[in-house]
């Protein structure tokens, strides 16, 4: 971080392919939803829709008509297999710890509705060391646009040049960036290091340990 800069108070996170190893889940519950509505699964083009709500994405592979058959099926297939899949990313827990202990403030930003999203952070224990977590629900223009990132600096009561948000898709970097906070990229996420520098982020972390060197050490 460079002597002008902001000191950093507050650090944002997407969910999913960020702080939570869960997109083998995520696949694996549009691979069932598809089937049971006869959609052509394609080349895993809906992966590349991960980081938009799943009412977005439900239009547009079922279709208007279908869009809430298409979520009910989604919703059942994930809860039910929800604790066989979902694991955090190594070292998660002790990061947040980390910032904890220095007094940054941390949340959550994520296009998942507010259920899943309550059912992962209880499940993952992550609970205890969020002050703001901001769903799909909670926001009515989601990701890329800048409204969830915004909503979530207001609940932390923090300014834009004080935060940091990070992602692993490019739908969180474009809405961090046009929120007016630092973005940085996470390597093991949906995206490529390639593709999220395209973003212009600050960086993309290949492990938690890098994101140190960001907010001051």
């Amino acid at each position: 971080m460079s002597d002008n800069a902001s000191k950093i108070t507050a650090v944002l996170f997407d969910l999913d392919g960020t702080l939570t190893d869960s997109l083998p889940l995520i696949r694996r519950t549009y691979y069932q939803v598809f089937n049971d509505l006869g959609i052509p699964w394609g080349n895993d083009d809906v992966m590349r829709w991960i980081g938009r709500p799943l009412k977005d994405i439900a239009e547009h592979f079922a279709g208007r008509d279908a869009a809430d058959r298409f979520v009910e099926r989604y919703q059942h297939h994930y809860h039910r297999d929800h604790d066989r899949f979902m694991a955090l990313f190594p070292g998660t827990l002790e990061m947040l710890e980390y910032l904890k202990e220095r007094g940054i403030r941390t949340g959550v930003v994520t296009s998942k509705g507010r259920p899943g999203t309550m059912r992962t952070v209880e499940f993952t224990g992550i609970g205890p060391y969020l002050d703001v977590i901001v769903t799909a629900h909670d926001v009515e223009r989601h990701k890329p646009l800048p409204d969830p990132v915004l909503k979530a600096l207001g609940e932390a009561g923090v300014k834009a040049d004080e935060a940091i948000f990070v992602g692993d898709s490019h739908f969180d970097l474009e809405a961090g960036k046009a929120a007016g906070v630092r973005v940085l990229g996470v390597s093991w996420g949906i995206c490529s290091a390639a593709d999220l520098m395209r973003c212009g982020p600050l960086g993309v972390l290949d492990s938690w340990e890098e994101l140190r060197k960001y907010i001051g050490d």
